[in-house]
């Protein structure tokens, strides 16, 4: 199969394997004549990164870089990269990297022409209509991990360094107006970065696909990530050189992404403030709570995940689909409970609190209480 398209949803997606070579036409339809590329301090210097600088210089583009972001971007990274792009009186953004990189070039590009504070953004209500829509400065989204999707969203999570607190800034227009999906990209990820990145992208379907809320295009979508994690993420993390492979699970991504419209759940409640108060991976982390939480809510999704165990080709419906979880988890490395990944002598209250608080429990089939959230988190850890 020629895994090549140009798809015009949720926005105009390059998808293939060499696209990166249209990067200056692609900020060219975005209508950036001077583009800063944002990314992380550990791309900023690695060949694929150069590549494309390279591609925008010959473009007539420039040669920018921004890289001072953290794996969990917070305020200071956007003030710092604020002055950064004023002072270079750039027009545009490409984000570039996984979902640090990208989610802080989109904090950038939005934040550009405002004058009120970031967290005066956050997705609470209708603040984003607070927004000067002719202050958002335009987005070409280069994703080089197959995990967030957040190439293809209308939001950033960002922490506040000071509350460790993850909060989500949001707002229509911080969606890309063009992606470029070019596989060779991934080529190069770590197994433990391919695992952790693939079981975000199936976190994403699996919450997505129990959310109550009605969206019966995202129940779809949701439904076929889930499939391409099951089938390609194995390949991927066996080969990471595994094109297709590696295109799959850039496509499994981008549906994640799309599908968590319909809402996430208490895994992305529970992992949120885990990153932030104890920086670990955030794809990593959703992986170690995902048992724990399918069970916690068994007594409302259990007919859903019996139903795309069926869809998926695994037997036993809810207890086979949380079997075949388990069992994926342990085949890519994931450990059993957040201690293996620094997680000791936490505050469990500041982290009851703050999941309570995430926008992620609304999604949540089951409603989360303070009780029933830290037995959860005692059952993680």
């Amino acid at each position: 199969m020629n895994l090549v398209g140009n798809w015009s949803y949720p926005t105009a997606i390059r998808f293939g394997a060499g696209r990166i070579s249209e990067i200056a036409e692609a900020c060219a339809a975005a209508g950036i004549t001077k583009p800063l590329l944002v990314t992380d301090r550990g791309l900023a210097d690695m060949e694929i990164t150069r590549a494309t600088l390279d591609l925008l210089e010959r473009g007539g583009l420039g040669r920018a870089i921004f890289s001072q972001v953290n794996p969990n971007p917070n305020e200071k990274n956007v003030a710092a990269g604020l002055e950064f792009y004023r002072e270079g009186g750039f027009d545009g953004v490409v984000a570039f990297g996984g979902g640090s990189g990208l989610d802080l070039g989109k904090v950038l590009a939005f934040m550009a022409g405002q004058t009120r504070s970031l967290w005066d953004f956050e997705d609470i209500g209708d603040w984003w209509t607070r927004a000067d829509p002719d202050g958002i400065h335009p987005i070409v989204a280069v994703p080089t991990t197959a995990g967030t999707g957040s190439e293809v969203g209308r939001a950033s999570v960002i922490t506040n360094s000071e509350t460790h607190e993850k909060k989500i800034i949001f707002h229509p227009r911080m969606l890309p107006e063009v992606v470029i999906c070019d596989p060779e990209l991934t080529v190069g990820m770590p197994k433990f970065i391919t695992a952790g990145t693939g079981l975000d992208a199936f976190a994403h379907c699996v919450e997505a696909f129990c959310s109550p809320h009605y969206h019966p295009m995202s129940q779809g979508i949701a439904l076929e990530g889930m499939r391409l994690v099951k089938v390609y993420l194995p390949r991927a993390y066996r080969d990471g050189a595994d094109i297709e492979a590696r295109a799959n699970m850039m496509s499994a991504a981008a549906m994640g992404a799309t599908a968590f419209q319909k809402g996430l759940g208490a895994i992305h409640a529970l992992s949120h403030p885990i990153g932030a108060h104890h920086h670990t991976h955030h794809g990593t982390t959703n992986a170690v709570c995902m048992p724990a939480v399918l069970q916690f809510n068994r007594p409302k999704v259990e007919g859903a995940l019996t139903q795309a165990a069926a869809y998926l080709g695994i037997e036993g419906g809810f207890d086979g689909f949380c079997a075949y979880v388990d069992a994926l988890n342990a085949s890519l490395g994931i450990p059993q409970k957040l201690s293996a990944l620094g997680v000791t002598d936490p505050d469990l209250d500041a982290l009851v609190r703050d999941a309570l608080n995430d926008p992620s429990t609304g999604g949540n089939p089951v409603a989360m209480t303070p009780e029933n959230t830290r037995a959860l988190f005692e059952a993680v850890l």
